[in-house]
């Protein structure tokens, strides 16, 4: 079983901050060529091949922090929220099933499609319990009896953001930083100028941007807001990455003086189109691009609208001809 660097680089936390593997680390990061004209060197850190059982990205990253965590507290249930096709939850109902815990989802409306339809079927058969809340405001007047349903005894419910972008959670994206250095520092690529993902619910770029502060890379975090449905801003990501940073302190990490300011994240907002869950026209001409060119298989709700938003960037000049690294999160497509 491999060893995260952040217990490597901190080995107090192996005590205070445990940690389930899930997948198989480092992920790897591949040239490619997008668009012929351009002379920006563009990478892809594959987060799609990461995972046991064939679900890879983010959301998994997330739970070999988070379901230890759960297991830690004594919880036997997570509860935690996402949209109709949310793929952090039906990760969550499958990861936590297998080691354990009960799943408890409540679900926001989205625009209903094949894709969701198919996701939903698939949250129905993944033994989770799913409310359907249907917005963001009745989720949260919903909370106190969501919390008080599925209480097991004194016990309460392991509650996690959407996206599972809780401070602990965010570790996640703080070890796949720290994993980037390290592929920089072997020679796998050069320094990157950015790294783009997309962003739902915030706490991959905040962990990104903790990570590669932590690990001394002047590395930018470009965002692209793909969720209509949460407030996310800059000054806000930086709050949660704080967070955590607080938290790797209070645990026994001795890190050095945070280098952790404003201007390493820069969020876009022009991919979203009509809204969360919406197909904008950019992504699916990304979508097609990225299947023809790199081989990458892309879904319309998040990992298209992030490559549009590296195609866009790239035509107006704004990402200074990189490198750069594109962050594939993966999901059911």
């Amino acid at each position: 079983m491999s060893v995260p660097l952040l217990h490597q680089y901190y080995p107090a936390l192996s005590d205070t901050l445990p940690h389930l593997a899930l997948g198989a680390a480092p992920t790897p990061l591949r040239q490619i060529s997008l668009l012929p004209a351009s002379d920006t060197e563009i990478w892809i850190k594959d987060e799609g091949v990461f995972g046991d059982g064939g679900w890879g990205g983010n959301k998994v990253r997330k739970l070999e922090w988070l379901l230890p965590d759960a297991l830690r507290r004594g919880r036997r249930t997570i509860l935690t929220v996402g949209g109709l096709g949310t793929n952090w939850g039906l990760a969550t109902a499958l990861y936590a099933g297998a080691h354990g815990l009960d799943t408890a989802l409540a679900l926001v409306d989205q625009p209903m499609d094949e894709h969701v339809r198919a996701q939903l079927e698939r949250i129905r058969n993944s033994g989770a319990t799913v409310h359907f809340t249907h917005t963001v405001a009745r989720t949260a007047l919903s909370l106190p009896w969501l919390l008080a349903r599925h209480r097991s005894g004194t016990t309460p419910p392991y509650f996690l953001p959407a996206g599972g972008s809780s401070r602990v959670g965010l570790l996640g994206y703080v070890e796949v930083a720290l994993e980037l250095a390290a592929q920089v520092a072997d020679g796998t690529m050069p320094e990157p100028s950015h790294i783009v993902t997309a962003v739902g619910s915030g706490g991959t770029a905040a962990g990104l941007a903790l990570g590669l502060a932590m690990a001394g890379l002047r590395t930018r975090v470009v965002g692209v807001v793909v969720n209509d449905k949460l407030r996310l801003d800059e000054p806000g990501l930086l709050r949660s990455a704080r967070r955590t940073e607080r938290l790797l302190r209070e645990r026994g990490a001795q890190l050095p003086e945070s280098a952790l300011t404003l201007d390493r994240l820069l969020l876009v907002r022009d991919q979203l189109g009509a809204g969360y869950g919406h197909a904008t026209e950019p992504g699916r001409l990304a979508q097609q691009l990225a299947h023809d060119r790199a081989g990458l298989e892309l879904e319309p709700v998040y990992t298209a609208k992030a490559m549009a938003a590296v195609l866009d960037l790239d035509r107006r000049g704004a990402l200074n001809h990189g490198p750069i690294v594109y962050l594939h999160t993966d999901g059911p497509r």
